[in-house]
């Protein structure tokens, strides 16, 4: 079973404890705020507004014992679903591989926070109860076009999967000749471990619209209706992804030294799964929340010279490897955000 110390381990669940007290109560956001301001080697500027002796105060100030304290006071006796729904949606947006963690996850990963948050993270994981779910037969996949494109779901990952092959390869070599081997310097390129055109899919709709990294201010979007099965490989934690690493290798090192140094602070080399291979063996694999929580932006060894991280996916996503998902016989939907803030909402139910 699920246990708070595991989700405390990695970096998105930890934010995804403090994302949640911080929404539910004003002090401990404001105190996280200042923490991670003195922390934070690049804060930007804050501007006052002028006027009496408010242009000469200081600036509040918070320590690592003041947060702890602040938080150990909240009692979140009774979960709301729609806090931690927001919650875990700013968890997943503010996942970053190509720069050094941001003031929140600096702050949460401090042991006197850390260990403050194990009461919220066993409240969490109690109102969770489908945060292990394997991949479900019924899925949606996001098509961010518009509706009227009626574009067909990807029929051809083979293809998809030779093309990526091929891009990595030639990535790599790339980076090695032309990119400099000191982690340091200012380079930036390559930074997810997943191919971004393979069909993905989540078993909700809303999530897959909105539990998306990196993701882009789209207005607009169609949702699609899949059903898929075969044999699927499921990744719940950070030793299922260092197996598939070490079962399937790809060496990324130059390609992604200077972008996953920043994230960890490792300097070394690095692997992530050869996916052509992969498909030899298994037609999809599926990255559950539990399994996102616990392992994404977070160094994972593999062995004693490699290590890896899960980076672009987001959680209870299934990538298909195979041409065995179809768009399923329910009629696609259109969503647009509305009133061009956070909230999707269904705009209309077309037929495919």
């Amino acid at each position: 079973m699920p246990t708070a110390e595991e989700l405390l381990r990695g970096p998105r669940g930890r934010r995804l404890c403090l994302n949640y007290l911080s929404r539910i109560d004003e002090a401990v956001g404001s105190a996280v705020f200042w923490l991670g301001r003195e922390l934070d080697p690049h804060p930007g500027t804050l501007f006052h507004i002028s006027g009496g002796d408010a242009d000469d105060a200081e600036e509040p100030t918070s320590s690592e014992a003041e947060v702890a304290a602040v938080i150990r006071q909240v009692d979140p006796a009774s979960i709301s679903q729609a806090v931690l729904h927001k919650a875990m949606c700013d968890t997943v947006d503010q996942a970053h591989y190509w720069q050094e963690p941001d003031a929140e996850d600096v702050v949460a990963a401090l042991p006197d926070v850390r260990h403050s948050l194990a009461p919220v993270a066993e409240r969490l994981l109690a109102a969770m109860p489908g945060v292990t779910a394997t991949s479900a037969q019924a899925q949606w996949t996001v098509d961010w076009r518009v509706g009227p494109d009626r574009a067909p779901i990807e029929q051809d990952p083979a293809a998809v999967l030779r093309r990526w092959t091929n891009e990595q390869r030639e990535d790599e070599e790339t980076s090695a000749r032309e990119r400099p081997a000191d982690p340091h310097a200012n380079w930036s390129g390559s930074w997810w471990s997943v191919p971004q055109q393979l069909l993905e899919t989540r078993a909700d709709p809303l999530d897959a619209l909105q539990l998306v990294e990196d993701a882009l201010d789209r207005e607009v979007a169609t949702v699609i209706p899949v059903r898929g099965a075969g044999r699927i490989r499921e990744i719940g934690s950070t030793d299922d992804w260092a197996d598939l690493c070490r079962e399937y290798p790809m060496e990324v090192t130059a390609s992604r030294r200077h972008d996953w140094f920043r994230v960890t602070g490792r300097d070394g080399r690095w692997l992530i799964p050869d996916w052509e291979r992969v498909a030899q063996d298994w037609d999809a694999v599926h990255l559950s929340t539990w399994g996102y929580l616990c392992s994404a932006t977070m160094l994972i060894d593999v062995d004693g010279e490699h290590a890896t991280v899960i980076a672009g996916w987001g959680p209870d996503s299934t990538l298909w490897l195979a041409d065995v998902a179809r768009e399923g016989n329910e009629p696609r939907q259109m969503w647009h955000r509305l009133d061009g803030g956070d909230v999707w909402v269904p705009a209309e139910t077309t037929d495919s």
